[in-house]
């Protein structure tokens, strides 16, 4: 093996290391207003689901794997956030979403509102709802997108726009009446209400029409239908709303592959029904990846001089551990990290944030003395005491809890690494829970200093506010006012930027100056 080979040798370690360390010397703080944000957010992907599909990805490329390099990998600041919700020690993505959108820490199951809201009671929510960086960039003049494999009204999108007890009141037809008659509404008429979304691209296409529509896709499916109850078509009712507009609606990629994004200003793109299909089992033909749908946002974002915040949203990464499914999970994940390789390279560091996180993460485990370069969804080679193999990765609870008169199955001849396989899980559940570990929070471009460190989850939101200079906190803007009455523009090191501090003269000219416009 010449990758075995090299490394036994340890000037190999010695000259990366020193490649290493002097890149991160010749790093300089980039301390610039970010004229865009990208936020990537991988749902459940938790540690060992990256580190896992950092190993995935480079055996799809017939390499080892352990030493393959992500783009994630690529982003020089790395921190921490707490996950934990304000009732419960391990959140969902409502709550989290809340937290890393809104800047502000809630109840499980609510989404754009405050703690002071309880779950699924309508009544709490009036007055207690808060805004997210969206609609903070959008009400700064930039425009704004999602994009997720989930339906739009999902929890993770929904935390950009919406505010609801409940998260899952998708159409009026998830509500009670009493939420109804109470005056709450759903967040499929919220997406249209709340904030002028520029590009909004999902599924969902069922939340947005009437009772006995069928779906385009699906006709014949009744399940695949409209499910709202009040009559409305929001689809038409948002197509009537940018009548005159360079707006663009498309359910299926041949639709969507003819929108030209220099253009087009507006894009509502409903690929499915509910959720879209896993990368794994998506028909390129009528799906595009989150590759395409992330560069089609972008090239459409862009266009506006004062910037942009996009939210990318790999929700399927979280279904599929839910399922017990590492295949699918993994694939999801190396996926996501294309399209944020995409965003990298259609950006630049120089104006844009870039951001890759996850919400919470999954009781995935990752274990036994598993040779190098073996498949990672494959079995240690060290066995049981029951003396049957087991998987390198497996859940802490879920649907592959298998004991039978007491004895796990024996997989010496089941193929792991299968789509279908469904890994064995310590305890019998019919959907896996989350976990509650820190999830990574990555960086670079301008500020991406601010999210080193172990943080409570809110504060990604405030310090995204803070480097793009939108919300309640412009101390960012003002100290790159250029230093033109005397003032100093400030440095990373706190010190007068080029040009030194302002002189004597400089201040008496700025005096004078502020006097005569107070005159």
């Amino acid at each position: 093996n010449v990758i075995i080979l090299e490394e036994e040798n340890p000037e190999f370690w010695r000259a990366q290391a020193k490649q290493t360390l002097q890149s991160v010397l010749d790093r300089k703080l980039n301390t610039k207003v970010a004229k865009n944000i990208l936020f990537f957010l991988g749902d459940g992907m938790g540690i060992t689901t990256y580190t896992a599909a950092r190993i995935l990805k480079g055996q799809l490329q017939n390499q080892s794997g352990e030493e393959t390099v992500m783009t994630m990998d690529t982003f020089p600041y790395v921190g921490l956030a707490k996950t934990y919700s304000v009732d419960f020690q391990i959140a969902d993505s409502a709550a989290t979403a809340t937290a890393y959108l809104c800047g502000v820490k809630t109840n499980l199951n609510t989404v754009g509102v405050n703690a002071a809201a309880r779950n699924g009671i309508c009544r709490t929510q009036k007055g207690n709802e808060v805004t997210s960086i969206l609609k903070w960039a959008k009400d700064a003049g930039k425009s704004v997108g999602i994009v997720t494999t989930t339906r739009v009204q999902h929890a993770t999108p929904a935390g950009s726009y919406a505010h609801s007890a409940s998260r899952t009141w998708y159409s009026d037809a998830d509500m009670p009446d009493s939420a109804i008659g109470e005056g709450c509404t759903d967040i499929s008429s919220q997406l249209l209400k709340n904030v002028d979304i520029d590009v909004i691209i999902g599924g969902g296409r069922q939340y947005m029409t009437p009772r006995g529509t069928k779906d385009p896709e699906y006709p014949a499916d009744f399940s695949s239908g409209g499910k709202r109850r009040d009559g409305r078509h929001l689809i038409q009712e948002w197509q009537n709303m940018k009548n005159g507009k360079a707006a663009h609606y498309a359910w299926n990629k041949t639709e969507f592959d003819a929108i030209d994004p220099e253009t087009t200003d507006y894009l509502m793109a409903l690929f499915e029904p509910g959720d879209l299909r896993y990368e794994a089992e998506r028909d390129p033909s009528m799906d595009p990846s989150i590759i395409e749908t992330t560069e089609k946002a972008i090239r459409i974002l862009q266009k506006n001089p004062k910037g942009f915040f996009l939210l990318v949203e790999s929700g399927r990464i979280d279904q599929a551990h839910h399922q017990g499914n590492a295949y699918l999970a993994l694939h999801e994940a190396v996926a996501f990290d294309g399209a944020i390789a995409r965003g990298l390279e259609l950006t630049s560091e120089d104006d844009t944030l870039t951001i890759a996180t996850a919400d919470h993460s999954h009781p995935l485990t990752f274990n036994g003395f598993p040779f190098r370069g073996q498949s990672i969804l494959g079995k240690s080679p060290l066995w049981g005491t029951d003396m049957l193999p087991y998987t390198t990765l497996m859940y802490g609870n879920g649907p592959g809890h298998k004991i039978v008169n007491g004895k796990r199955p024996d997989i010496r001849n089941v193929n792991t690494n299968s789509m279908e396989y469904i890994q064995l899980s310590a305890a019998p559940l019919d959907s896996t829970t989350h976990s509650g570990e820190d999830v990574v929070v990555l960086a670079r471009g301008p500020m991406a200093h601010l999210f080193s460190g172990i943080q409570e989850q809110n504060y990604i939101a405030h310090a995204l506010g803070y480097a793009a200079c939108v919300g309640a906190d412009l101390r960012h803007c003002q100290e790159h006012i250029t230093p033109a009455v005397g003032r100093t523009s400030i440095s990373p090191n706190g010190n007068g930027a080029a040009g030194g501090l302002a002189t004597p003269i400089s201040i008496l000219l700025a005096s004078l100056l502020a006097f005569r416009i107070l005159m």
